[in-house]
């Protein structure tokens, strides 16, 4: 069994930024992390072994620390407000393409338009981006998309939405509005677009897909439909312990990705499990 590694997979730029953020702090009881810092389990864990507080992802309530760390799914300017108002020192990790969407949807806002955010409603990346809005919209497909009033419309999308899907949903709130200047300011990161890429290049060469990641990642999970979309057996694994021999017989070449919070030694440890099984005779060989 052959195994291949999709080009461009793993840890972002804004993920690793703020894990290294997060290593400088010297007492991490005195810090509050505003949610979940990623939708990573292993990187919560070790979090939690350091001594760090963290809020839930509903982030109700004034955190008990002094300092408050905003996570990379950043937060509204209202939630900073009343954090600060209430004393609390904020460590900000905001991913900088997260900052480079609230700013586009701020001058849609600014220009007179009612905002549409592509996106998951209940998501907190979504939640940040809506909340300094005046009645914003937020669609996660094209069912979703209806005929509005205003006469003049601005989109911007969860940042880890896929293209394909921002292109058809922009497409749809075209046609349902004639009468609406619409306008979008294209604020999906790079580094999903490059692994979505990568691994559109990758299908085709492989009969099976490991996908690395926490099941609560949205661009983790985006990868693992691209998967199961292409007809392939598709597996999605936080970490190399679920990884189970049965799995792969009768594969001859398994890819491997994976998503934009998983640690490089994760991987690297999936990888090595996989590389173990290359020797290993597949269904019908000699």
């Amino acid at each position: 069994m052959q195994v291949l590694r999709a080009d461009e997979m793993g840890m972002c730029f804004g993920v690793r930024d703020a894990l290294t953020t997060i290593g400088r702090v010297a007492d991490p009881t005195a810090v509050t992390i505003h949610g979940e810092l990623v939708h990573n389990p292993e990187v919560l864990a070790m979090l939690d072994r350091r001594g760090f507080h963290r809020a839930d992802e509903a982030r109700r309530g004034v955190p008990g620390t002094p300092v408050v760390l905003v996570t990379a799914h950043g937060v509204s300017d209202r939630e900073r407000e009343r954090l600060t108002a209430a004393g609390k020192q904020l460590l900000d990790t905001t991913c900088p393409l997260v900052q480079k969407a609230h700013a586009a949807a701020k001058e849609l806002a600014a220009e007179g338009r009612r905002v549409v955010v592509i996106g998951r409603a209940d998501h907190v990346e979504v939640r940040g981006l809506v909340e300094d809005l005046a009645a914003p919209i937020v669609v996660a497909s094209e069912a979703e998309v209806l005929p509005w009033p205003e006469r003049r419309l601005g989109v911007v999308s969860q940042t880890t939405t896929p293209v394909a899907l921002a292109r058809r949903i922009v497409a749809r709130i075209r046609a349902e509005n004639p009468h609406a200047d619409v306008r979008e300011i294209d604020t999906i990161c790079g580094p999903t677009k490059a692994r979505i890429e990568a691994l559109a290049a990758l299908l085709p060469r492989i009969d099976a897909l490991v996908v690395v990641g926490g099941h609560g990642s949205n661009n983790t999970r985006q990868l693992v439909q691209r998967g199961e979309a292409a007809g392939l057996r598709t597996l999605h694994v936080e970490h190399a312990g679920e990884l189970q021999p049965a799995w792969f017989v009768g594969c001859r070449v398994v890819g491997l990705t994976a998503g934009t919070s998983t640690l490089p030694r994760t991987i690297d440890e999936v990888a090595s499990w996989l590389g173990r099984l290359e020797s290993a005779p597949v269904r019908g060989s000699a």
